[in-house]
C-alpha cells in the first residue's frame, strides 16, 4: 500500500510508484457481512480530500451488489454472502479522485467450503457378468460427483458397499463383490456364480467427501448374471417313429431341451441329419426350440418303404463345458402306400418348331409317368387353334396341321396349350420360328420416267413387301429378268426395301414393259417376277408427262377442253350410227330377195362359186343375183314344187330341194382363197392356196363331185341314180327328213308338213 520511496545524497528526484495490492481471499457463506476485506490508500500529495470508487463484477455488473467500497477511507466490504459454486473470483477496479493515479485492479477469490454431498451420476447402476466367473474380475464402475472445489478435500470422494442381496432371496449368503473406494470399479470377491442358483445381486453404494470423513450419499447397483453355454442340448428318447399316411405334408418333431437361459442364444438349438439322403429336411421351430422333419423329395413306396434317420442337437454357440457331450437320436420314418398322382417330367412342356411344320410331326413324347405304374389317359384341355393331337394312351402330341406364327394366339412366338392327366396338369409352349412362306410383291408396277432431266436423276422407285416377318422378309434384292432389257436398264439398290429402275442409256419417249424379279432374305429365298410398266416423257413441275396435260388442259397451244369434250362427242355419235347402220344391214339381209318369194336366209357357210363376200360397201354388177349352184348338183333329183311356193317368174330350176345337212357348228370357219396377187411371179402360189383351200373346207358334201365354176343354161338331163327320183309324184313323197336338216330348213319342213 506505501511504495518505497528511494533518498540520495543529490538534489531530490520524484520516483513513480505503483499500487501493489495481492489477492484477496473471502470464505463463502461467511455470516458476518458487511466485513471488510481490504483498504485503499493514495500516497500521492493533494490538499484536500480524496475520493475512492469501485467498479466491475459484483459492483455495478452482474452480479450487482455483493462488493462496495468507502470513498473517504477506501475499505473495500463484502455485503452479502459469497457462494463460490456460482462465482469462484471476481475482479474489480479501483479509482482515486478525478483520475488521480491509475486505476488498479483487485482480484477476489472465494475459499470453498464443504457444503455440498456428493451424488451418485445415476440413480441406479445395473452391470452383467458371465456365471462362473473368476475372483477378481471386473463388472462395471460407478461415479459419483460433488460440487465443492476439486482441489480441496471437500470434493475428495470414497466408494463403499454397504448392502448385498442376491435374486432369489438368500441363494447366496457371502459377499461376492467388492469395490474400489477410489475409482468405484465393482469386482467379483469369490467363486460360485451360477446362474442356474442365482440369476443378480442388488448392491447397496454409499459415497463420501473428505476420503470418506465428510457429508455421504447412498446408490444402488443391480448385476445380473449372465448365462453361458455350459448345457448341451438333450434328447428325452433315444428314438422317435413317425408312421404318416399323407407323405405330401408330412412334418414330425423331435424334441431336444436346454437348460441354458431360456431365448438366448446359448439356448438356441440346431440339429442336423447326420446320415442325409436328400429325401428330408430338419429346421428349429424358434419358439418351441423342437426339430422339424419335413420330406424334401418325394417319396416313393415302391423304392424304399422305411428310412432311418440319426439327429443331431447341438446349441448354435461353442458349448463351454467340457464335461458335456452333444446327444443324438434315431428318427424312424415308415412311408404307407397310396395311389399317386401321375407327374409330368417337364412343367412347363417346351418344344420349338418351324411355322410350316408338317401335320403328323411329332412335337413331343413320353411326358408323364404314374408313381404306382397304373395307366394314364391323357387329354388336351386347351388349344385355341385346333393345332395339335394327341395320343390318349401315350401322350404323344402331333402337329394337326401347319402353325400360323400370326395368330393372335401366339406371343412372342410362343404358342401355349394345356395337356391334362387324370389328376396332373402341364402346360405345353410352343416355340415358333419363321419360314419364308410368301414370295415378296414388287410395287409399284407402273410408273413414269422424265426424260428430260439429266441421266443420273432419272429413275422408278421400287419397292417391295413380304407377308413373312423377318428375317425371312427383307432386305430385298432387285434386279432385271430380261438379258436383253438389262443392257439398256438397271436397279440400283437404295437399302434394305427400296431400289431404283434407271436407265443405262438415252431413252426414247414410249411406254416400256420391264420384267423386274424381287427376292428376299429368307431361307431358302422367293422370288416373284412382275412386268413393270414405265413410261418415258417429259414432265411437268409435278412430275406428270407433259404430252397427257398439255392435251387436256393447254390453252395456248391446239384446243380448249370445251372443244375437246365437243369433238369427242361428235365421234360417239358417229360410232353410234354405224353400228345402227350394221344393224339395219343385217336385218335387211333377212328378208325375201329382190325379185322372187324364195325366203332364204343369208348364212356364212352357204359359199357361192361366183360370188364371195369381201364386206365392202360400194357399187357392183348391175345383175346381183347369183344362182344356187347347189341345185346343179343333182338336176334330176329335183322335183318340182307347189305352184304356190314359187313365183311364175322365179328363174330357179323347179325340182325337190337337193339333201344338205349343215355342218357342225364347232368347225372352222371356211377359208376363202385370197385376193390375186398383181405379180405374175406369184400365180403358182396363188392356185396352190387356193386347191388348199378348197381340199380343207369343211362345208365339201360327204361324196366327191364335179366342180362347176360356170352356168350355161339348161342341158340334157341324165338318168338319176338316187332313189328319191323313182318316186311318181308329190303325194306319194315324205318329207319328213325335212325335219332333220335342222333350224334353217324349218320355214320349209313347215310348208311340205301334211298337217
Amino acid at each position: 500500500l506505501y511504495p518505497w520511496r528511494h533518498r540520495s545524497a543529490g538534489p531530490q528526484v520524484r520516483v513513480k510508484r505503483d499500487w501493489i495490492i495481492p489477492p484477496i481471499r473471502v470464505s463463502e457463506n461467511s455470516k458476518q457481512v458487511p466485513e471488510d476485506l481490504v483498504q485503499i490508500k493514495s500516497d500521492k500529495i493533494f490538499t484536500g480530500e480524496v475520493i475512492y470508487m469501485l467498479e466491475g463484477p459484483g459492483v455495478d455488473q452482474d452480479p450487482k451488489g455483493l462488493f462496495e467500497i468507502d470513498e473517504k477511507t477506501g475499505w473495500i466490504k463484502s455485503k452479502m454472502p459469497l457462494d463460490r459454486e456460482k462465482h469462484k473470483s471476481f475482479k474489480v477496479n479501483v479509482l482515486v479522485g478525478i483520475v488521480l493515479e491509475s486505476p488498479t485492479t483487485i482480484e477476489i477469490y472465494v475459499l470453498d467450503q464443504n457444503d455440498h454431498r456428493p451424488e451418485f451420476t445415476q440413480k441406479e447402476f445395473i452391470g452383467t457378468i458371465p456365471e462362473f466367473s473368476v475372483p477378481g474380475t471386473s463388472v462395471m464402475q460407478v461415479t459419483a460427483i460433488d460440487s465443492d472445489d476439486p482441489m480441496t478435500e471437500n470434493a475428495a470422494l470414497s466408494y463403499f458397499i454397504v448392502g448385498q442381496e442376491s435374486i432369489p432371496p438368500h441363494s447366496i449368503n457371502k459377499t461376492m463383490f467388492g469395490i474400489n473406494n477410489k475409482t468405484g470399479v465393482i469386482y467379483t470377491r469369490d467363486v460360485g456364480l451360477d446362474r442356474d442358483v442365482v440369476q443378480s445381486f442388488k448392491l447397496t453404494l454409499q459415497v463420501a467427501d473428505m476420503s470418506g470423513m465428510g457429508l455421504t450419499s447412498t446408490g444402488r447397483a443391480i448385476i445380473h448374471i449372465s448365462d453361458i453355454n455350459n448345457h448341451a442340448p438333450k434328447f428325452h428318447p433315444t428314438m422317435v417313429c413317425n408312421n404318416k399316411k399323407t407323405i405330401k405334408n408330412m412334418q414330425s418333431l423331435v424334441n431336444a431341451t436346454d437348460k441354458d437361459q431360456k431365448g438366448g442364444d446359448n439356448w438356441k438349438i440346431k440339429y442336423t441329419i447326420v446320415n442325409p439322403s436328400g429325401h428330408f429336411a430338419i429346421r428349429t421351430d424358434p419358439v418351441s426350440n423342437q426339430g422339424i422333419i419335413s420330406v424334401a423329395k418325394p417319396l416313393d413306396y415302391e423304392s424304399q418303404a422305411e428310412y432311418r434317420l440319426i439327429v443331431k442337437a447341438e446349441n448354435e454357440v461353442r458349448l463351454k463345458s467340457p464335461y458335456e457331450q452333444i446327444h443324438s437320436a434315431t428318427v424312424t420314418v415308415r412311408v404307407m402306400n397310396e395311389n399317386e398322382a401321375p407327374v409330368f417330367y417337364k412343367n412347363p412342356i417346351k418344344v420349338t418348331v418351324a411355322e410350316s411344320i408338317i401335320p403328323g410331326t411329332v412335337l413331343v413324347s413320353d411326358i408323364a409317368h404314374d408313381p404306382d405304374n397304373s395307366k394314364l389317359r391323357f387329354e388336351i384341355i386347351q388349344d385355341p387353334e385346333s393345332w395339335l393331337a394327341i395320343n390318349h394312351a401315350t401322350g404323344q402330341i402331333t402337329a394337326k396341321r401347319s402353325f400360323n406364327i400370326r395368330s393372335p394366339h401366339v406371343r412372342n412366338n410362343i404358342y401355349s396349350a394345356n395337356a391334362d392327366g387324370i389328376s396332373a396338369t402341364a402346360t405345353l409352349e410352343v416355340s415358333l420360328w419363321e419360314t419364308n412362306d410368301y414370295p415378296p410383291v414388287l410395287i409399284p408396277l407402273s410408273g413414269t420416267v422424265c426424260s428430260d432431266q439429266d441421266r443420273d436423276k432419272l429413275g422408278l422407285l421400287l419397292s417391295a413387301v413380304d407377308e413373312d416377318m423377318s428375317p425371312q422378309a427383307d432386305p430385298f434384292t432387285f434386279y432385271i429378268g430380261d438379258q436383253n432389257v438389262a443392257a439398256n436398264w438397271t436397279i440400283i439398290t437404295l437399302n434394305e426395301t427400296h431400289a431404283v429402275l434407271h436407265p443405262l442409256i438415252d431413252i426414247e419417249k414410249g411406254e416400256f414393259s420391264i420384267s423386274v424379279v424381287v427376292s428376299d432374305s429368307g431361307s431358302p429365298s422367293l422370288s416373284s417376277n412382275a412386268l413393270v410398266n414405265v413410261t418415258v416423257c417429259p414432265c411437268d413441275s409435278f412430275g406428270d408427262c407433259k404430252s397427257y396435260t398439255a392435251a387436256v388442259f393447254g390453252t395456248k397451244m391446239g384446243i380448249s377442253f370445251i372443244a375437246l369434250m365437243i369433238i369427242m362427242g361428235c365421234i360417239a355419235l358417229l360410232l353410234f350410227l354405224i353400228v345402227l347402220a350394221v344393224a339395219v344391214n343385217g336385218c335387211t339381209r333377212q328378208n325375201i330377195r329382190k325379185g322372187g318369194g324364195l325366203l332364204v336366209g343369208v348364212s356364212d357357210d352357204d359359199i357361192r362359186d361366183n360370188v364371195f363376200h369381201y364386206d365392202e360397201q360400194g357399187g357392183g354388177e348391175e345383175d346381183e343375183d347369183a344362182f344356187n349352184i347347189d341345185f346343179l348338183r343333182n338336176p334330176r333329183d329335183m322335183v318340182p314344187a307347189p305352184a304356190s311356193f314359187f313365183p311364175q317368174n322365179c328363174s330357179l330350176p323347179r325340182g325337190k330341194q337337193p339333201l344338205r345337212k349343215d355342218a357342225p357348228q364347232n368347225l372352222p370357219s371356211p377359208t376363202y382363197p385370197r385376193k390375186p396377187p398383181g405379180d405374175p411371179t406369184d400365180i403358182e402360189d396363188f392356185i396352190n392356196v387356193g386347191l388348199d383351200a378348197a381340199d380343207n373346207d369343211p362345208n365339201v358334201p360327204p361324196y366327191d363331185t364335179a366342180l362347176i365354176y360356170d352356168y350355161e343354161g339348161d342341158g340334157s338331163v341324165a338318168g338319176s341314180l338316187s332313189s328319191i327320183a323313182s318316186m311318181g309324184s308329190d303325194d306319194d313323197q315324205d318329207y319328213d327328213y325335212l325335219n332333220d336338216w335342222g333350224p334353217r330348213f324349218k320355214k320349209l319342213a313347215n310348208m311340205y308338213d301334211p298337217r
